[in-house]
């Protein structure tokens, strides 16, 4: 296992561009997956941006990548104004993403569901989660990982997902 990083060190590492995308079925509940590699943390869906691609583009691929869900099934409702960060805790930086990046830049997506929950598949490979559910946005804000939630909480009221 690589070393913590100080600080200052992270200070001078970017950040990763990537989408995040807030799933929501017709009965008001957001998709939460449990990740793969880190079991009992839940996150909603996320994932880079390739060279060249649009945010837009990279949403809905990302969706298909880790759910299944193909864009037949799924409408972009909103995304948020501005840009995101959040900053991985200082032991972990060296383990993802080779190191390269001190967290990830994002910009969310609200998407409506419309499909049947058949269509869902986190069979993927790789696989990104375990299990999922359905679940209230304010259940969503507490399962997520502590690191992330200032950045769920802000993501959700600006979608007006939270009272």
């Amino acid at each position: 296992m690589a070393h913590s990083l100080s600080a200052a060190e992270a200070a001078k590492l970017p950040y990763r561009d990537c989408v995040g995308l807030v799933v929501q079925n017709a009965a008001g509940l957001l998709f939460s997956g449990e990740r793969s590699d880190v079991p009992g943390a839940w996150q909603m869906p996320q994932g880079g941006i390739d060279p060249g691609e649009t945010p837009e583009t990279a949403a809905l691929r990302e969706l298909e990548e880790e759910t299944a869900i193909r864009p037949a099934d799924a409408e972009i409702q909103a995304q948020t104004q501005n840009w995101s960060t959040y900053d991985l805790p200082l032991d972990v930086i060296p383990n993802r993403w080779g190191g390269r990046f001190r967290g990830q830049r994002q910009k969310w997506f609200l998407i409506a569901f419309h499909g049947p929950d058949s269509a869902i598949r986190i069979d993927t490979d790789p696989a990104e989660f375990r299990r999922w559910a359905w679940k209230p946005p304010a259940a969503v804000l507490t399962d997520i990982i502590a690191f992330k939630r200032p950045l769920y909480r802000d993501v959700l009221t600006e979608f007006g997902l939270l009272t």
